[in-house]
């Protein structure tokens, strides 16, 4: 079976790798790879032709040719490993050239990274001679600097020592100068000492004598005068009694002056206690005298204060009785307003003095309590500012029960003892220059005395449903009406809207509901801005 692998038959050896190699292509392998020639057969596995050249070789030794099913088998199995072996051949070139290519990418890679890094480092080398080259600079320039510096510094040196020895040399001057005329000022003088005695003696002697000249003629002069006005007894009469005029007109024109100045403040002044008026003051009097008289026209009691019926009612019969007592100048009758805060008390004490046609005045009473012992006298300044109204005063009292507390339970000060003694004096009585109005969350912190000074009690309570639509109305109204820029709004039901907020209101007050209304309006601005 030599001649299946081409041996010869004496020859019992099968052949080395370098025999069984084509010189082809061991040729082109050693060309192709280089340093590399033998990893062409990293990948082929010789065990099969191995196992084919021993069965052939058995078979040759045992000269048996009835077995050539055998053979025949060997040979395919052969044939495939030749097949085998040529596509590995491939396999392994193919990967040889992929290999290739790696590797040369990787070196493109590498040398991109090793220029990349060539001339970072250039780079760094180039900033490095410049920041090199800009520190040398600046050290020479500061070099450069020092040395100017102290170069001024040497001539400052130079012209400082140069000043002080030209002023030591006039100073020396300027004192061998002075020296030298003093000298010969003393000379002269020791040689003119006689003359100049004489002289001081001629001049003092002349000035005595025109001293006692001048006294006599004075003398004379007064004597004679005043001996011609003593002997003239009209004369005399007439100069005591110019005298005498003249300091009673100094005096009198003093009084006078304090006691005009006080009648002044007392009708035209507005009192300390008084936080608010409605009553012309002095400026407003310089500014418009007639202005503002013009304008406050009687008004509606009730224009703008949203009561509840019964409470409308009680409040407007008020409001005719007060305007007919002012017009029949009757007396007015004084009235206590209490409720809880913003309910509409001061509102209506306003509305009340301009639908009468007369002033109105607020005043606090927490602003008593510190005024001490002067409140006394601030009480009874209040009271006679009020009573100098030719249109009648409406005095509204905020906060009453802050001074008017009783005099026998509570313990409070002696000076606020005295103003509400003063308050009690003044209001003993009814006048029909003012009407007393007061206002307190608390009445019954009232002294037993203010009871008798009370005509009227109206209870101002918390608004009801049918009074919250009508402020929730009166509100949006107002603040629409007050707003600048035209807003559009949306369509609902206004007063469907109006009625649920004022269900949720329960228990507001008419100045909380105002509030509200300010703040939509506040919303609304923002929104649209």
């Amino acid at each position: 079976m030599s001649w299946l692998f081409g041996w010869g038959r004496g020859s019992t050896k099968p052949p080395t790798d370098e025999a069984e190699t084509p010189e082809g292509e061991g040729g082109s392998s050693d060309k192709s790879f280089g340093e590399k020639p033998k990893d062409k057969w990293s990948n082929f596995d010789p065990t099969g032709l191995e196992r084919a050249a021993k069965s052939a070789r058995e078979l040759d030794r045992s000269r048996s040719y009835n077995s050539y099913h055998i053979v025949m088998s060997f040979v395919k199995a052969s044939c495939s490993l030749s097949e085998e072996y040529e596509a590995a051949l491939e396999q392994l070139k193919g990967e040889q050239i992929r290999l290739q290519a790696e590797e040369r990418r990787k070196t493109l890679t590498e040398e991109t990274k090793q220029n990349q890094a060539r001339a970072q480092y250039q780079d760094k080398l180039a900033r490095q001679r410049y920041d090199d080259q800009v520190r040398q600079q600046q050290a020479l320039n500061e070099e450069n600097l020092r040395k100017q510096e102290e170069s001024v510094t040497k001539q400052e040196a130079m012209r400082k020592a140069t000043i002080e020895h030209e002023m030591a040399l006039r100073h020396k001057n300027e004192l061998l100068r002075v020296e030298a005329e003093s000298a010969a000022r003393a000379k002269v003088e020791r040689e003119n000492a006689d003359l100049i005695r004489e002289q001081i003696r001629l001049k003092a002697a002349e000035h005595r004598q025109t001293v006692l000249e001048s006294i006599r003629t004075a003398g004379a002069v007064f004597g004679e005068g005043f001996h011609a006005f003593v002997s003239d007894w009209d004369k005399l009469t007439a100069t005591v009694a110019g005298f005498t005029l003249l300091a009673v007109g100094v005096y009198s024109a003093r009084n006078a002056t304090g006691v005009i100045g006080r009648y002044i403040e007392a009708r035209l002044g507005k009192p300390s206690l008084v936080r608010e008026t409605s009553r012309i003051t002095v400026g407003e009097a310089i500014k418009h005298p007639t202005t503002k008289r013009l304008r406050s026209r009687p008004q509606d009691a009730l224009e703008g204060v949203v009561l509840s019926p019964s409470l409308e009612e009680r409040v407007r019969d008020i409001a005719i009785a007060t305007r007919n007592t002012r017009q029949n100048k009757g007396l007015y009758r004084n009235i206590l307003m209490y409720g809880p805060p913003g309910t509409g008390k001061t509102l209506f004490a306003k509305k009340l003095a301009l639908h009468s046609g007369m002033d109105y005045a607020i005043m606090t009473g927490g602003d008593v309590a510190p005024m001490g012992r002067d409140g006394v006298t601030a009480m009874h300044k209040v009271f006679d500012w009020a009573s100098t109204s030719q249109r009648g005063l409406l005095l509204f009292v905020d906060e009453a029960d802050a001074f008017l507390r009783k005099r026998s339970t509570e313990t409070i000060s002696e000076d606020l003892r005295s103003t509400l003694n003063a308050f009690l004096y003044r209001t003993g009585e009814q006048s029909n220059k003012f009407m007393l109005v007061l206002a307190s969350n608390q009445p019954e912190q009232f002294d037993w005395a203010i009871n008798d000074r009370i005509d009227e009690i109206v209870n101002f309570a918390l608004p009801g449903l049918e009074e919250r639509e009508r402020l929730m109305y009166f509100s949006t109204n107002d603040c629409s009406d007050e707003t600048i820029v035209r807003m559009k709004l949306a369509q609902f039901d206004y007063g469907q809207k109006c009625s649920n907020i004022a269900i949720r209101a329960e228990g507001m007050s008419g100045r909380e509901i105002s509030k509200l209304g300010v703040a939509w309006q506040v919303s609304t601005c923002d929104l649209s801005s």
